[in-house]
């Protein structure tokens, strides 16, 4: 019995230690970056020895991704649930505008991109960043695909094709922000431009729907007639 309450003792403890470790390891990375990323000064963040790092995560590598999962489990939940409630597309879009805005001034958005750049040289890091980034990009894939149908679009381009230029729009903006090229104001103007265009697209369908409604009605009454 001792033994087992113990154990039981022990486990909420062995989860504390991890979030403490995994949450110095992602101020440590949104301040100073992958390249700079010390295990020894993460483990004293945590108030942890780094022996523990190394037990509960083994590598860097599996550190980060830890980070990385843990912080986009969260962020990947929230989007599924913003696009899979109410509003317009162009209200969804505002509000992940706030989001972006929100992660910007925490740090994910500079971590994220760490890692993106990291991954590039790291093979290792690589093959555990790319089906995280890729389940984004197929959240958004399956949201265009969904506005296409929505707003009856008949376009020389697929759904597929407009989502990877969301995607990478998203990414670009992520990086010259944090890079400091351009101006800030002029990026955050090109967010709420796709804003605007929605708003458009939006109105437009109405516009549509109003204009085929007495159509239909007369098509009734036609067919009524004697």
């Amino acid at each position: 019995m001792p033994a087992r309450i113990t154990e039981a003792a022990a486990a909420p403890a062995r989860h504390d230690t991890k979030a403490r470790i995994l949450e110095a390891a992602f101020q440590r990375l949104a301040r100073e970056g992958y390249g700079g990323l010390s295990i020894r000064e993460i483990a004293k963040d945590a108030g942890v020895n780094h022996a523990l790092v190394n037990y509960h995560f083994k590598s860097k590598e599996q550190l980060v991704i830890a980070v990385l999962d843990d912080a986009n489990r969260r962020l990947l939940a929230r989007q599924e649930r913003l696009y899979a409630g109410p509003g317009s597309y162009a209200h969804k879009w505002a509000q992940a505008r706030r989001y972006y805005e929100n992660d910007l001034a925490s740090g994910f958005v500079r971590v994220l991109m760490e890692l993106y750049a990291a991954s590039m040289s790291n093979p290792a890091l690589r093959d555990e960043f790319q089906p995280r980034m890729n389940a984004w990009f197929d959240l958004i894939g399956k949201v265009v695909a969904e506005a296409f149908e929505h707003y009856g679009l008949d376009l020389p381009v697929s759904p597929e094709v407009v989502s990877c230029w969301i995607c990478n729009f998203w990414i670009g903006t992520e990086l010259a922000m944090l890079a400091g090229t351009g101006r800030p104001e002029t990026h955050r103007a090109s967010l709420v431009a796709v804003e605007t265009l929605l708003e458009a697209l939006e109105a437009g369908k109405a516009k549509r729907a109003r204009t085929s409604a007495p159509s239909r009605a007369g098509a009734g009454r036609r067919a009524k007639s004697p």
